[in-house]
C-alpha cells in the first residue's frame, strides 16, 4: 500500500487509505477464520446426518430411570442433579409432562431444552 504514512500523503488520503486498508483487513482475517472453522461451508453430508443423529440418541423415560441411567443420557445432568429428579419423582409420583422437569431443584429452561428430544414419560 502506498502513501500509507501522512508525510506522504494529505490527511485526507491518508485517513481515507488507512480506513479502507483496516476494512480490507479485517474482513480478509474474518473471511479466513471463517474458512479454517468451516462456517462458510458445511462438511459434506453434515445437513443430512444432524438429524439422524438426533435419531439415535437413546430415549431415557424419566418415570422409571435410576440416577445413573438418567446422568448418563442426560446432556449437563451429573448424578447429583440425577439423584433430585429421582427424589422428586419419589415424593410427587411420576411426571405428568416433560416441562414439570424444571421443577427439579437444579434444572432449568436450559437445561430441559437441550435433552427434551430425548425424554419420555412412558
Amino acid at each position: 500500500m502506498k502513501h500509507l504514512y501522512p508525510a506522504q500523503a494529505t490527511s485526507d488520503s491518508f485517513v481515507r487509505r488507512l480506513v479502507t486498508h483496516i476494512r480490507a483487513t479485517s474482513f480478509a482475517s474474518l473471511l479466513a477464520l471463517a474458512a479454517v472453522a468451516g462456517l462458510l461451508l458445511p462438511a459434506p453430508g453434515s445437513a443430512q446426518d444432524a438429524p439422524a443423529a438426533a435419531a439415535t440418541a437413546p430415549a431415557v423415560n424419566i418415570n422409571s430411570a435410576d440416577a445413573a441411567t438418567l446422568a448418563a443420557q442426560l446432556k449437563g445432568v451429573g448424578l447429583t442433579r440425577a439423584e433430585e429428579i429421582v427424589r422428586y419423582r419419589e415424593m410427587y409420583g411420576p411426571f405428568k409432562s416433560v416441562d414439570e422437569l424444571t421443577e427439579v431443584k437444579g434444572i432449568g429452561p436450559a437445561t430441559l431444552d437441550r435433552n427434551r428430544a430425548v425424554i419420555t414419560l412412558e
